[in-house]
């Protein structure tokens, strides 16, 4: 198999697919995009694929013969979304093998959430998440995700910055300690001030867990479990 997870999305509209396919990129997913039905087999045939998303646009009777046909065997895991709300429609799937379906409309966020879940059930899990207190950090992907539900990227010298917190959580970090592990990229580096990285990196992430410790530099506190 390839470094990096292989997700088909198969029979969903054009636009919805391309926005969908960039999204998944985005977060460190290979995506093969598949619009037509004929083209089902020769997907499910490919050995390095993961988890199929199944659109819309493949009628249901399709896809629970696609089901019939794969699920549960050495192949990709298939995820179905659904506009339909008859439950004996999503319980047959379920019985025969999705390994997830997801009603529309469908968020981006959650199904790449449940893509996710899947893909480390299978062994293949691609994400490191720091989880702060009111929002959530995809370090591969270079991404914060807000509460809100809002997002931003982030740039290599941040992930840096936090990676190297991470690494040392409590543990109060010098100026120089920063630096040699996290030096300022080019696109900083009209601004050298440690103190102006921190504070742009706490805005960012909108948290209080990076800690200024006067005359000595910062410290990492992780935050605590969220409640609920």
């Amino acid at each position: 198999m390839g470094a990096r997870p292989v997700v088909a999305l198969v029979c969903m509209a054009p636009a919805d697919g391309r926005e969908l396919a960039d999204y998944l990129e985005r977060r460190g997913y290979e995506v093969r995009t598949v619009y037509e039905e004929w083209m089902l087999e020769t997907v499910v045939a490919s050995v390095d694929t993961d988890v199929m998303v199944i659109g819309e646009a493949l009628p249901a009777s399709a896809g629970l013969d696609l089901l019939r046909k794969h699920a549960g065997r050495e192949g990709p895991s298939f995820v179905m979304l659904s506009g339909k709300a008859d439950l004996i429609d999503r319980v047959l799937a379920l019985e025969l093998g999705a390994a997830d379906i997801v009603a529309s409309p469908v968020s981006w966020r959650e199904l790449a959430a449940r893509i996710g879940g899947i893909v480390a059930r299978r062994g293949r899990g691609n994400r490191e998440l720091m989880t702060l207190e009111n929002a959530t950090v995809d370090l591969k992907a270079a991404l914060v995700m807000h509460r809100s539900g809002s997002e931003e990227q982030l740039s290599p010298g941040q992930i840096a910055l936090l990676r190297l917190f991470l690494a040392n959580p409590r543990k109060v970090l010098s100026r120089d300690d920063i630096m040699a592990a996290a030096p300022a990229e080019s696109a900083e580096a009209f601004d050298r001030s440690i103190d102006s990285r921190i504070v742009r990196l706490r805005r960012k992430l909108d948290t209080e867990c990076i800690t200024t410790i006067r005359g000595s530099g910062y410290r990492y506190d992780p935050p605590a479990p969220r409640q609920g």
